[in-house]
Parts: C-alpha cells; sequence; structure tokens
C-alpha cells in the first residue's frame, strides 16, 4: 500500500460532499492526536516508558523534532547527525522514476550512491522534493473563537478570518527567520490549530533497494497480510554552508538536525508496546450516516473502476514505448495503489455495516437530545435538516460522481478544453489568460490514445447508470443503440472528439465565443454536460452553504454524549501521535495471521516472476543464514503488524518501542482495516511496518552499503552474530 497521501486519494476526499462515521466511545488504540494531547495520554499504561515532553516538547528536544514530512505527501525521519533520512521506498519512487532513462531504470536495479559525492537530487517530476520540519503544534481554538459566541453564518465566518488573520499576523513577527506559521480549522470549526514549521529543500537519494525487495509482492500483496515487502529508501537533507535552507547546490552541506532517532535491532514481540509519529493526510470520523451512504453505494464504487481504467490506460500507452513506460510507473502506482483502497474501504462499509451503526448512534443521539431543555434548545432540530439538506444534496448521487470527474482532471485534454470554453460561452464570462495558457500547455502534453480510452470509459457509466438517475443528454445522443452497437457509437464519438476538428488551442478558444444555442445544436452532448455540471454545482454550493454549522453542532452533540476522553481531531497531514500493540488478527473464520513474516517467508513466495521474484542474493543469505547481526532465529524478520491507528500519509513514519527507539517503518494497512477514513476496528485494523532489522540488512548485507548503517546509531541485539 502506498500510505502516502497522494494526489488521487487528495482529489477524491476534497470533491466527495459527503463522508464519515466513529462510534461514540472511541474505541482502544484508536486516536490520531495532536502533539499536545499526548501529556493527557496514560503513557505508562500503555507501556510507553517516556515522559509526554520526552516525545514532544515545543521547546524542542523531544522525539518529534526528528520525525518530517516529505513534500510528497510521506512522512520521514532524521536517522544520523549528519541529515540521513529514512522513508519508504514508494515514497522515493518518484525521485527514481524521474533519474532513470531507457537502458538506466533505477526502479528495477535500486540505487547506491556509494558516497556522498554520488547523492542524486531527488525530483517528483519537474519539482524538487523538500521536506518540512515541525517546530510547534498549538491548539489555539479558544483564541479564534473568541467573541464569535452570539455570531453565525457569514459573520461568524468574517470574524474567524479576522481572529485567524491577526493571530498569524502576530505569531509570524515573533517566528525564526526562514519559520512559516499556518493556522488551519479542523472538523467544521471545532477546532482551530497553529503550526510553526519550516522547510528544507535540497533533498538527494542516497540508497534504495532494487524492485524486487522495494515492491515484493506488488499490486496483489496490496494491503494484505502476510508481506513481505522492503518498503524503504534512504534520503539526505542538504542545506547552505550558513545553515540556512536553501536550493540544490553543490556547495550546500549535509543538514545537521536538533534530534535524530536510535535504531533498536533487539526485535520485538507479541504483545510489545509501540507507538507511531507521522503526518496522517486525511479522516473523516465525526460525519453523519448520510455521509458514509455516499461514500459506501456512490463514491468509492465509482472511484475504484475510474482509477482502474487509468491504470490500465497508462499501461497500455508504456506496452510500446519504453521511455514513456519509466516515466509513467509512478502514476501507475499510484492509480493501483489508490483502487485497491477504494474497493477495499467499499467493501469494508458494507460488510461492516458502518451505516447501520451510524445510523443506531443517530437515533441514540436524539433520544439524547429530546430529554433535557436545556439540550433541546442547544441542538433543535439539526438531526433533521441534516436528513433533509443530505438526502437532497445525494438524490443523484451516483450521476453526480461521474460528472464531478468528468471530463478527467488528468487527461481529457480536448475534452475539458472544449467544456471550458462552453462554459465560457453559456455563462458570458471569456476565457481568461491562465485558463487559455493551461489549455495550451495541456494540448503539448496530449496523449490522444489516453484521452480516447478515458472518454470512451465515462461515456460507459454514463449507460450503467440506474433508472431515475440517468444523464438526459447521453440517453438523446446515443437513442436507437444498445449492446455492442452502442458500444461502437461510444468509440465513434470519442475519436471524433479526440481526433475530430478542435486539434488546436484556437480552435477550442472559438468555442468560447460561439451563441450558446449554436453550441447546443452542434454538441448536444458536451453542452448538456455543461449544463447539467453547472447544476450540479449550484447543488453543492447550496449544501455547502450549510452543513458547516449543522456538522458543528453534529461534533458538539457527539462529543457531549461521549463525556469522557480526550477527543482527537480528524487528521490533516499535520504531525500526530498513535499508540498501541504488536498483534496479529483474525481476518476471518477459522483463520489467524500472527504479527510477524521473515525473508524464509517471502523465499516461499518466490516464483522467479515480478512482483515475487526474490532476487538470488537474498536468497543466498537465506540459504547460507548470513545475517549478520540481524537475524532472529533461521531468518531475518522483514515485516510486523500492530494496531496503532494510520492513515495515507503515514507512509514512512516511524514505529517506537517503548523506550522510543525505532524499529520499524510503517508502509501499509491490511484490506480488513480499509474504510478507516472513517472509524477504526481494533479487532482487525492493523499497521503494517518494515522491521528495521530488515531495512539495515538489506542496507548492509546486501546492498553493500555498511557506510549508510555507520552513521547511525544502533542499540539491542547481539553486536557480532556471524553466520550461523
Amino acid at each position: 500500500m502506498k500510505l502516502k497521501n497522494n494526489r488521487i486519494f487528495s482529489l477524491a476526499m476534497m470533491v466527495a460532499m459527503c463522508f464519515s462515521s466513529v462510534s461514540f466511545a472511541l474505541a482502544v488504540d484508536e486516536g490520531m492526536y495532536a502533539p499536545g494531547q499526548i501529556a493527557s495520554l496514560p503513557l505508562k499504561k500503555l507501556g510507553i516508558k517516556l515522559k509526554a515532553d520526552e516525545i514532544y516538547n515545543p521547546g524542542g528536544g523531544g522525539l518529534s523534532d526528528a520525525v518530517i514530512r516529505l513534500s510528497i505527501g510521506c512522512t520521514a525521519e532524521f536517522v544520523s547527525p549528519d541529515g540521513l533520512i529514512l522513508t519508504n521506498h514508494h515514497c522515493g519512487f518518484d525521485a527514481l522514476v524521474a533519474a532513470s532513462k531507457p537502458g538506466t531504470d533505477l526502479v528495477e536495479t535500486g540505487f547506491n550512491a556509494g558516497s556522498r559525492a554520488g547523492e542524486i537530487h531527488a525530483m517528483n517530476g519537474e519539482e524538487p522534493y523538500s521536506v518540512f520540519i515541525t517546530e510547534r503544534v498549538d491548539d489555539v481554538t479558544a483564541k479564534i473563537k473568541a467573541g464569535t459566541e452570539s455570531l453565525s453564518g457569514a459573520e461568524l465566518a468574517a470574524a474567524y478570518k479576522k481572529n485567524t488573520d491577526d493571530l498569524t499576523a502576530g505569531e509570524k513577527a515573533k517566528a525564526p527567520v526562514g519559520s512559516d506559521i499556518r493556522i488551519q480549522m479542523l472538523d467544521g470549526g471545532y477546532f482551530f490549530y497553529l503550526y510553526q514549521t519550516h522547510e528544507i529543500k535540497d533533498i538527494r537519494v542516497v540508497y534504495a533497494p532494487p524492485k524486487n525487495i522495494g515492491i515484493f509482492g506488488g499490486d496483489p500483496d496490496n494491503f494484505e497480510w502476510t508481506r513481505h515487502t522492503g518498503d524503504f529508501t534512504f534520503l539526505r537533507a542538504y542545506v547552505a554552508p550558513d545553515g540556512s535552507a536553501a536550493e540544490y547546490s553543490a556547495n550546500n552541506v549535509p543538514y545537521h538536525p536538533k534530534r535524530y532517532l536510535t535504531m533498536n535491532i533487539g526485535g520485538l514481540k507479541d504483545g510489545d508496546p509501540a507507538f507511531v509519529m507521522g503526518y496522517p493526510g486525511g479522516t473523516t470520523r465525526y460525519r453523519e450516516s448520510w455521509s458514509i451512504l455516499y461514500a459506501r453505494d456512490a463514491n468509492f464504487p465509482f472511484l475504484y473502476k475510474w482509477l482502474r481504467q487509468l491504470s490500465d490506460t497508462l499501461r497500455q500507452i508504456g506496452s510500446t514505448d519504453e521511455q514513456k513506460r519509466i516515466a509513467l510507473q509512478g502514476d501507475i502506482a499510484n492509480y493501483d495503489n489508490s483502487r485497491k483502497l477504494f474497493e477495499g474501504g467499499y467493501l469494508r462499509l458494507r460488510r461492516a455495516h458502518v451505516v447501520e451503526d451510524r445510523q443506531a448512534n443517530e437515533a441514540r443521539m436524539a433520544t439524547w437530545i429530546a430529554a433535557d431543555s436545556a439540550r433541546k434548545a442547544k441542538y433543535g432540530d439539526f438531526l433533521t435538516q441534516l436528513k433533509t439538506i443530505s438526502e437532497e444534496a445525494n438524490a443523484a448521487q451516483e450521476r453526480d460522481v461521474i460528472m464531478r470527474r468528468f471530463p478527467d482532471p488528468f487527461s481529457g485534454v480536448i475534452s475539458g478544453g472544449m467544456i471550458a470554453a462552453m462554459t465560457a460561452a453559456k455563462t458570458g464570462r471569456p476565457l481568461s489568460d491562465q485558463q487559455k495558457a493551461a489549455i495550451t500547455e495541456s494540448f503539448e502534453k496530449r496523449d490522444p490514445v489516453y484521452e480516447r480510452e478515458m472518454l470512451k470509459f465515462f461515456l460507459k457509466t454514463f449507460d450503467e447508470l440506474p433508472t431515475g438517475q440517468r444523464f438526459a443528454a447521453y440517453d438523446q445522443k446515443f437513442a436507437g443503440t444498445t449492446g455492442k452497437a452502442r458500444g461502437d457509437a461510444e468509440a465513434a464519438y470519442a475519436s471524433s472528439i479526440v481526433d475530430g476538428e478542435f486539434k488546436t488551442p484556437e480552435k477550442v478558444f472559438a468555442l468560447s465565443a460561439m451563441p450558446w444555442s449554436e453550441i447546443q445544436a452542434k454538441h448536444p452532448f458536451l453542452s448538456g454536460v455543461v449544463e447539467e455540471k453547472m447544476a450540479l454545482a449550484a447543488r453543492g454550493a447550496k449544501f455547502a452553504s450549510q452543513i458547516d454549522r449543522l456538522r458543528n453542532l453534529y461534533m458538539q452533540a457527539l462529543t457531549e454524549m461521549k463525556g469522557t476522553g480526550t477527543v482527537y481531531a480528524d487528521a490533516n497531514s499535520s504531525l500526530r501521535f498513535t499508540y498501541g500493540n504488536i498483534k496479529g488478527y483474525q481476518p476471518r473464520e477459522a483463520e489467524f495471521r500472527s504479527p510477524f513474516t521473515t525473508m524464509k517467508g517471502m523465499i516461499e513466495k518466490d516464483t522467479g516472476e515480478f512482483p515475487f521474484n526474490a532476487p538470488q542474493k537474498l536468497k543466498d543469505l537465506q540459504a547460507a543464514h548470513d545475517f549478520g547481526r540481524y537475524g532472529e532465529g533461521d531468518s531475518v524478520v522483514l515485516n510486523f503488524t500492530s494496531t496503532t491507528d494510520i492513515i495515507g500519509g503515514n507512509s514512512g513514519s516511524p514505529i517506537f518501542n517503548g523506550k522510543g527507539e525505532q524499529v520499524g517503518i510503517v508502509f501499509d494497512g491490511n484490506f480488513e482495516g480499509l474504510g478507516n477514513d472513517f472509524y477504526y476496528d481494533p479487532a482487525v485494523n492493523r499497521t503494517i511496518s518494515v522491521d528495521i532489522r530488515y531495512v539495515l540488512f538489506v542496507t548492509e548485507k546486501f546492498g553493500g552499503a555498511k557506510w549508510i548503517v555507520d552513521e547511525m546509531k544502533l542499540v539491542g541485539g547481539s553486536k557480532a552474530k556471524g553466520a550461523a
């Protein structure tokens, strides 16, 4: 699994109108806590031997100083005094792709810089990697809400903005040079948090294992347990000679972090305490049942089909062009990962009866409100209002999820340009220079195969809509055809759009000046799309104008009814803490999965063909029991599971033992635990991590990069285990 907060996942979360659920009594091990909340948790009872300020200290010196966020949406950590960074292989994947070319595929072969002089600039396409270090996190809810108690609607929003702007300006004036201040509203205004961070802009690739270690198991094993994936990569941060953040330069020097982590190679056992610090990307655990219903029945089912088509289309393009195959590897991996995430989430929401559980909780909430006059005065009939606006907004939800993404935002150069131009004609607002520039650029990068296949996909999905949610413009366009004849007509229409008269930006621009009646006559399907998208936007705006107030009341009622415990804000790519234990689980009847896998188990899966093609050298090391100081029993522990609560964005997070020593690196969750955007189930939700011993074993014994291990601090285990 790619737990990084990738663009597909972010888009899906951003455009979906409704989401989520949480049980009223938060489960054991559930929670993605803000740093300032760690002190309120029973650390000693949890088996954590550190004090809260040894984990997070706004004055500096806590473990959190070593835990950083990568610009691509992953977590990472400093693991040496010279700016060495450990993160996931899939988080360094784009940098390997960017440095590859036909004949030199670094994803396939892996990379060893050999020395600091050989480290390569980490690029994500044309954008350089960077890292963000969190210096301080403050709950400023009381400060932002001060004086707003009697306000609502636009007046409340304006007051929040003023208070936010004033506090931001004041904090920026006090912040160190190079630090950034950001205040973010969470959970509809229930929380406001201030984040002080600074960015390091020169990041380089140090070591990455080859594909048949870093991606071992591929898509078949993604989100599955058991796993045998060495999902890790080493990077390094560089700064200017004076220590300031600087763009990439040969004159830059390694960054010296305030804190770096200690690796414990002594091993773990079932039941051991563990905790994770990282940057989970996004959850929506305090939402209403109608939100989950939308996700379960409309959004997720469409998303996994759409992502499957995106991935298949890119594979088709890369199958005949080696340069494109290399360049498209990262996108394909992201699409495959997200597709399985939404497919698993959809299935889990059904099988776990999450909607039904939330509906039962809401019934109890209604009874609880009605039982007290003060609560009735405070909350009124907000649950009824929530129901009314949600059902109105989602009346055509299966059609709406298609329309929100048509034309496809990552292809559709021609259809996208045409929609923009037609919208300009419909509204009477000419295309802006920025829009024209974007359309022109998209023409330069367009791939007709991509556009054609994606347009055919969208036409097919319109054809599959149920009665009552049909799209009239589609039905009129393809009236009189069924079966193969309809498929042929859709393919012919897709070709006429992609390969037809609108092959230049100027042709598309001209559409924006045409009378709307003429556009309707010449392009009835696409003009119908424009009208439906405008109607959808109006419905969305109406929903958005009412939902924040109602969701805020929902959150208040939820937490007041719960009554006790620390309430954590939904994840938002900021630094969070979560705890748990090393533990297996039972995925289905008569089956139990233990919490550890080994290199021996990896070789049991070996077929000689990707994604189950274990490297020969690794097999030789296993056969010789040549594990160095990293073995346990007759192999090297490879992956393990824990009950820590994680989500996309936690990729690369360090997982610690009770002493605060790093014992692994988070990279995945299990299939049975998907849907955890919305709720956490302690029986089956599991975090999958790479054991730190396997990371170091591969780096030193397989990769011949002991020079990297030598700059790290290792404790525990035998100092000198030779070959058995």
